[in-house]
C-alpha cells in the first residue's frame, strides 16, 4: 500500500505499455526454475511472455497506422503549400506588388503554413502540442513587447508597399523631410534630397503622418509671382507675361496658363502665374521661368519695383 504522502504518477497509455513489456520480460527471466520454463519462454508458451508479446503487437498495430497517416499528411501538406505559393505569386504579379513585399509575403505564408502542417503531424502521431504552442505564444508575446517599435515600422512598411502612397522615384514632403524616394524597405524608407545627402525615415512615421507626393500625378502646376511698379499698364504687363508662357515649349497649353493680379503690396503690384507642366519637366521650368519673366519685363521697359520707404520730416520755428 502506498504511503499517504506520495502521489501516483500519471503515465501515458503508450509509456505504460512499454513499461509493462519491460516488467514482464524481467519477471519472466527471474521466474525461470527449470528447463521447461526456458522452453516455454522460447516457444512463447510462458503466459508472461505471451502478455508481453501481445502488448508489443498491440502497441505496434496502433502506432504504425498513425505513422503512415502522419507521413501522408506531411507530404500532402507540403505539396499543397508549394502549389498555394505559386498561385499567390501569380496573384501578386497581377497586382504588380513591389518585389520586396512580394518576397516577404511569400516567405511569411510559407513558414506559417509549414508550422501548421508540422503541428498536425505531431498531433496525429500522438505528441501533445498544447504545451508547445503555449510556450511559443508566450515567447512571441515577450518578443513583441521587446520589439514594439520595430514591429510598428514593419507594419508601416507593409502598409506603404500595399497601399502605395508613394513609390521609388517620387518626390515627397513629410514634415521636415523632403526629397526623392530612393528605396522602400520593410523597416525604413530612404529619401535623397537635392543636397545629395541620405535621409532614413522609419516607415511607421511615413505610414501614420500626412505627406505630400509632388510627383504622383502626370501633370503639376508651377506657381510663380511677378511684381511690377504702381502706375504700370496692367493689361500690357499681363500680355508680356502671357507671351513668356507661350514661348516656353515645356509649359502646357491645356490646361492653359492663368495670369492674374494676386496682391497689392506697399510698393508693388503682384501677378500670380499658374503654369501647368509635365511632372518630369517641373524643375527644368522652375529653374528658368523667373529669368525669362525678368528679361521680358526689362525688354518691354516695365519697371520692377524694389522696397521703398518714404520719410516725412517737419520743421518747427
Amino acid at each position: 500500500m502506498l504511503p499517504t504522502n506520495e502521489t501516483v504518477p500519471i503515465v501515458p497509455k503508450e509509456l505504460a505499455k512499454v513499461d509493462s513489456v519491460r516488467t514482464a520480460v524481467h519477471d519472466s527471466i527471474q521466474n525461470l526454475h527449470s528447463i521447461n520454463d526456458v522452453k516455454n519462454m522460447i516457444t512463447g508458451e510462458n503466459p508472461i511472455v505471451k502478455d508481453a508479446l501481445s502488448s508489443i503487437i498491440d502497441l505496434t498495430a496502433q502506432f504504425i497506422p498513425r505513422l503512415i497517416v502522419s507521413i501522408l499528411v506531411l507530404w500532402i501538406g507540403f505539396k499543397s503549400i508549394k502549389l498555394l505559393k505559386k498561385t499567390l505569386d501569380k496573384i501578386m504579379d497581377k497586382q504588380k506588388l513591389e518585389v520586396s513585399l512580394k518576397s516577404f509575403l511569400s516567405s511569411f505564408v510559407d513558414v506559417i503554413l509549414k508550422i501548421l502542417v508540422i503541428i498536425m503531424f505531431m498531433d496525429i502521431i500522438g505528441i501533445k502540442v498544447t504545451s508547445f504552442i503555449a510556450i511559443i505564444g508566450a515567447a512571441g508575446l515577450a518578443i513583441g513587447m521587446a520589439l514594439q517599435g520595430t514591429l510598428q515600422n514593419f507594419a508601416g512598411g507593409v502598409i506603404i508597399l500595399l497601399l502605395k502612397p508613394f513609390k521609388a522615384g517620387d518626390y515627397i514632403e513629410c514634415g521636415s523631410y523632403k526629397g526623392y524616394v530612393k528605396d522602400i524597405r520593410i523597416f525604413h524608407t530612404i529619401i535623397r534630397p537635392f543636397n545629395g545627402r541620405t535621409i532614413i525615415v522609419p516607415n511607421s512615421e511615413l505610414a501614420t503622418t500626412s505627406l505630400t507626393n509632388h510627383t504622383r500625378e502626370p501633370q503639376i502646376r508651377l506657381d510663380i509671382t511677378a511684381s511690377v511698379a504702381y502706375g504700370t499698364d496692367l493689361a500690357f504687363a499681363k500680355q508680356v507675361l502671357a507671351q513668356v508662357a507661350e514661348n516656353d515649349p515645356l509649359i502646357l497649353k491645356d490646361p492653359a496658363p492663368k495670369i492674374a493680379v494676386s496682391n497689392l503690396n506697399d510698393s508693388s503690384v503682384d501677378f500670380a502665374l499658374w503654369l501647368w507642366v509635365k511632372t518630369e519637366d517641373y524643375w527644368t521650368v522652375w529653374l528658368r521661368i523667373r529669368e525669362s519673366v525678368y528679361n521680358a519685363l526689362y525688354e518691354n521697359h516695365i519697371e520692377i519695383p524694389f522696397p521703398q520707404v518714404q520719410v516725412h520730416t517737419s520743421r518747427q520755428a
